[in-house]
């Protein structure tokens, strides 16, 4: 399964491709077709970045008429850093499309129909999840720390043991975030990602010469967080594209810090 940029009008968004996946709408935005001003220019959808919320509201508009779903829909997560996952449904649905998220959790999963899971990135590796048989669908937001906790096999985990699903089923998607590349890093997130992984750890960590720095591979990890929940690792896509290494694409926390837009991540049942 690849994971491909998409455009449905001036909106461009990043999804999945095969056909498995057509009982859905998901995809991963960019910061690209929307109406923000500098230095959120132009599709933030972060409520709390400092920016207007009629453009943040519009921006979600535009983005979910491009993905397909519906932005009257939208539950969106307060994130922690953690590995908590929350069942949702439409009673946790928000008022309005600029209202900032406010279920403290790193990942929502539901099975009703109606309900839009949304989650934000601007560096962090989103991670999308569907199961076509069971029909359930999770979204989380996969930070170092919720990379190192499993937030990922959280998930799928909580679709296994709250709404039946079997792991086999699952499929999942991997999105943009921060590449190896670019994540530079002190010894404390190898060391968190030993902890949370044990050996598999070293698969994702390359020492930097002198030893006092390396590069860590976030979204290799948290394809083989799913792989040990159980996951297909052929019905695993993941996304090569490196939120710091294109700032025509993207905002980058690295790269441009407090002074810039999220990028948001979503699914919804249809």
């Amino acid at each position: 399964m690849d994971i491909t940029l998409h455009r449905n009008g001036p909106v461009p968004f990043f999804a999945c491709d095969d056909p498995a996946w057509g009982g859905c709408v998901h995809g991963f935005s960019t910061r690209l077709g929307g109406v923000s001003p500098a230095p959120w220019d132009n599709l933030n959808l972060g409520a709390g970045r400092g920016d207007e919320p009629a453009h943040v509201a519009e921006n979600f508009r535009r983005f979910c008429a491009a993905v397909g779903a519906d932005s009257a829909a939208l539950v969106k997560n307060h994130q922690v850093h953690s590995d908590r996952i929350r069942r949702v449904g439409p009673g946790d649905r928000l008022p309005g499309p600029a209202a900032p998220g406010v279920l403290e959790a790193d990942g929502l999963v539901t099975d009703r129909p109606g309900v839009c899971l949304t989650i934000f990135s601007g560096d962090c590796i989103p991670v999308l999840l569907y199961d076509p048989v069971r029909r359930c669908v999770a979204a989380a937001h996969a930070g170092w720390r919720g990379t190192a906790a499993g937030i990922a096999a959280r998930a799928a985990e909580a679709m296994v043991r709250d709404y039946g699903c079997k792991p086999g089923d699952i499929l999942a998607a991997i999105g943009p975030g921060i590449g190896p590349c670019c994540f530079e890093t002190h010894r404390d997130v190898p060391d968190g990602l030993r902890a949370g992984m044990g050996a598999d750890a070293e698969d994702f960590i390359r020492p930097l010469p002198g030893g006092e720095k390396f590069q860590v591979d976030l979204k290799g990890a948290n394809a083989r967080f799913l792989e040990r929940a159980g996951l297909d690792p052929a019905r695993i896509a993941l996304c090569p594209a490196c939120t710091a290494c294109r700032p025509d694409l993207f905002w980058s926390h690295r790269k441009l810090g407090q002074r810039r837009g999220s990028m948001a991540s979503l699914i919804q049942l249809l």
